[in-house]
């Protein structure tokens, strides 16, 4: 790859009071706005602190019903994240559906959640207005990340811009509880902080929107070939001719060179934009070359371990397993404050 990566942190170096919590929907196959907008931030973070990194099933199932496509894109998430070198021994790597404790705090949650908050949500509203049903699950999107994200006792969540609402929402609904059932000098839970991720907006799709499965306008992170070469040559400029100079700020593959390229080589291409007589096609053969540099490695690791689907399905299980045993204590003392009594446990 194009661009180091980070040095791996020893559990002693490890921040022990930081917690990290994040989530992926495996909704469809990943693109380049889902790695520059979050996971390569989380390949560095889990090196850093504890972390729990979680394939978001439940919440995809908001607008992914189809049994077989959801199946597949999670066993992906999965595979990407360890193919672009998520290591399972420096942090835990799991399917949300796998910690049932998540959705028994979710439904204790939302018998603290006032309805009118949800409909004021911001991501909700603008789910709504690209068309999607206003379900239930869609509604209450919010209640169940809080849940994933305090079941762990996650102190750090890396989220986009467009997510700060809902963090603010988790800390409202850990507040709520905290003030409905325990004292005021011993909170169970504590309020996490964001960590706004870098700005999403600057990786464009093909029609210069910003990149989304929704737009139908992405560059998935493992394409290669004919159907790299025709994505990146689709890309939508404007009509400048070959000889005259070009502004790079407002082209969109020069955008997508700048996720690539080192400073010198992003101000060389700068420096030709506005020299003119270089193209946009000179550009995009550019940018290819750099797409196809920067994953190749990662790419032919996804195939070896796209051969091994039982290991890929044992780090899940195990990720699972270690998330549970942060997750159960957790669970016993809200079930103590809140009064749930059971016969079996």
């Amino acid at each position: 790859m194009s661009q180091a990566q980070p040095a791996t942190a020893s559990p002693e170096t490890k921040e022990k009071d930081t917690i990290v919590v994040s989530g992926i929907q495996p909704s469809g196959t990943l693109h380049l706005g889902n790695y520059f907008g979050a996971i390569r931030q989380h390949i560095s973070l889990h090196r850093e602190h504890e972390a729990y990194f979680f394939i978001v099933n439940y919440h995809a199932l908001t607008s992914l019903h189809d049994a077989e496509a959801l199946a597949h894109y999670t066993m992906d998430v999965a595979t990407t994240y360890l193919a672009l070198g998520f290591d399972p021994e420096e942090a835990h790597l799991f399917i949300q559906s796998d910690v049932p404790e998540v959705t028994e705090l979710a439904w204790i949650f939302y018998n603290l959640t006032p309805v009118s908050h949800l409909e004021k949500g911001v991501s909700y509203k603008d789910k709504i207005a690209q068309g999607l049903s206003p379900n239930a699950g869609l509604l209450n999107y919010p209640v169940l990340q809080a849940a994933d994200i305090l079941i762990y006792g996650g102190t750090l969540v890396p989220v986009g811009a467009d997510q700060k609402q809902h963090i603010e929402m988790t800390r409202d609904t850990a507040g709520r509880f905290n003030h409905t059932f325990c004292d005021d000098d011993a909170p169970l839970f504590t309020l996490p902080e964001p960590l706004i991720l870098d700005d999403v907006s600057v990786v464009p799709g093909l029609d210069g929107r910003k990149m989304s499965k929704s737009y139908g306008n992405t560059i998935g992170l493992f394409d290669e070939g004919k159907d790299l070469k025709k994505k990146v040559m689709s890309i939508v400029t404007d009509s400048t001719p070959l000889d005259e100079p070009k502004d790079p700020e407002a082209d969109n593959v020069f955008a997508l060179i700048k996720l690539f390229a080192s400073d010198e080589k992003r101000e060389e291409i700068a420096e030709a934009y506005r020299a003119g007589g270089y193209g946009y096609g000179h550009a995009k053969k550019e940018l290819l070359g750099m797409i196809d540099s920067y994953f190749a490695e990662a790419r032919e690791r996804r195939r070896e371990l796209k051969q091994r689907p039982d290991y890929v399905r044992d780090v899940l299980r195990e990720g699972a397993r270690n998330a549970r045993a942060q997750a159960e204590p957790i669970m016993d003392r809200v079930r103590e404050a809140v009064g749930i009594v059971s016969a079996t446990r």
